[in-house]
């Protein structure tokens, strides 16, 4: 039989070097990571470093926050005389200009009120030209008053010489007497009624009598209520927040719309109170709108700081002084105004989301707001309306 062999495992090879060791799996040469964490090291510091050149030393002081929104006035529309709304002239999203009909209401009530004052004044013309007549006739009572005081003196001086020589009796002359009293009488009657219808219209003609006067004003004033049957955009602005209806019976003082002047926005930035220390009056802003994006930039200033964090002028402000308290960093709201001409260029609405950063390089400027050097008007109601007046004059001289 042929013996079966098998063959010899190959004899396992053993270093030359027998401090030579192989590594085991998984794990890398301890000198490369030495060396590669060493160098991720340096990287981080010379980072950190160039963040610390940029940012403190090359970058610009700059406050910067997104906690910022577009804000303006909304001049509230509003029934100076209750009325029933017969038309409306304007509806939301709507620009209007100022002195533009807005709504109109029924004017049949006002109409009535301003007729009957111009009747009133018309009667007051009338009995002012009267009293001035009267003034013309108590004078000539007191003339006939003071002739008739005149002859019964006479008659009583003859009498009582005719009595002491017996031609008359006692009985005539103490009639005579009497008649001297009573016509002392009248004379003092005749001028107390001129002094009175001369203080009636002493100094004063029929258009500057007093109730002449009240009469104008009753004018005046129904006229106005007659106006304000008719509602007027008082500036420009876009129409918002339309309540009022066709045929709905409004009282005085109702919210009927509003008019938000979109010219006159501005920029609420709610800074944090750690970011006010240099922040002045006058300093540069840039703003950036989440509608138009980063690349429509809006310049302006700050025009000023609020007076208080908006915790503090909250409906319900914060009570740290009771319970448990913890701190919270508190923010600031900075007004800044904008462009008139960026704003024309590319509009904002109120409430808008943006990001605002005022350049705090400069802080030369104050840190309290300046007093206000103009006023913020609408139109005023004329009370001497030239139709009105010119109306007036035409009653006055119809019933002189």
């Amino acid at each position: 039989m042929t013996d079966a062999r098998v063959p010899a495992a190959p004899e396992a090879q053993v270093p030359s070097d027998p401090q030579q060791t192989v590594a085991p799996p998984g794990r890398g040469n301890p000198r490369a990571r030495r060396r590669g964490l060493i160098t991720l090291a340096l990287v981080a510091a010379v980072a950190a470093l160039g963040w610390f050149l940029f940012a403190v030393v090359l970058a610009k002081p700059e406050q910067e926050t997104d906690d910022a929104y577009v804000a303006g006035d909304v001049v509230a529309i509003t029934a100076r005389d209750p009325g029933t709304v017969l038309a409306i002239h304007a509806d939301n999203t709507q620009a209007v200009k100022a002195g533009q009909p807005l709504i109109d209401l029924d004017a049949a009530t006002a109409d009535v009120g301003l007729a009957q004052a111009e009747a009133e004044l018309a009667r007051a013309v009338r009995a002012t030209r009267g009293a001035i007549t009267q003034v013309g006739g108590a004078s000539a009572q007191v003339v006939l008053a003071r002739a008739e005081l005149a002859r019964a003196s006479d008659d009583y001086r003859r009498r009582r010489g005719a009595a002491a020589e017996g031609a008359i009796s006692g009985e005539e002359l103490s009639h005579a007497a009497d008649a001297v009293k009573v016509a002392r009488a009248q004379l003092t009657v005749a001028q107390a009624s001129q002094a009175q219808s001369q203080a009636a219209v002493q100094g004063t003609d029929a258009g500057t009598n007093p109730q002449v006067l009240a009469a104008i004003a009753a004018v005046r004033r129904a006229a106005i209520m007659r106006g304000h049957m008719q509602l007027t955009a008082p500036i420009d602005g876009v129409v918002a927040q339309r309540q009022v209806q066709l045929g709905q019976q409004v009282a005085a003082g109702t919210p009927l719309m509003a008019v938000v002047p979109l010219q006159r926005v501005w920029i609420d930035a709610n800074l944090r109170e750690t970011q006010l220390r240099d922040v002045r009056l006058g300093q540069p802003a840039r703003v950036t709108a989440d509608v138009y994006g980063g690349g429509t930039v809006f310049h302006g200033r700050v025009i000023g700081i609020g007076a208080g964090s908006g915790a503090a002028f909250a409906l319900l402000p914060p009570q740290n002084a009771s319970g448990n308290w913890i701190k919270v960093v508190q923010r600031v709201p900075v007004r800044i105004a904008l462009d008139p001409r960026e704003l024309r260029a590319n509009p904002l609405r109120v409430g808008l989301s943006v990001k605002a950063t005022v350049d705090t390089a400069d802080t030369s400027g104050q840190r309290l707001g300046a007093p206000a050097a103009q006023a913020y008007r609408g139109q005023s109601t004329d009370i001497r309306d030239p139709a009105v007046e010119a109306r007036i004059a035409q009653i006055i001289a119809s019933n002189r």
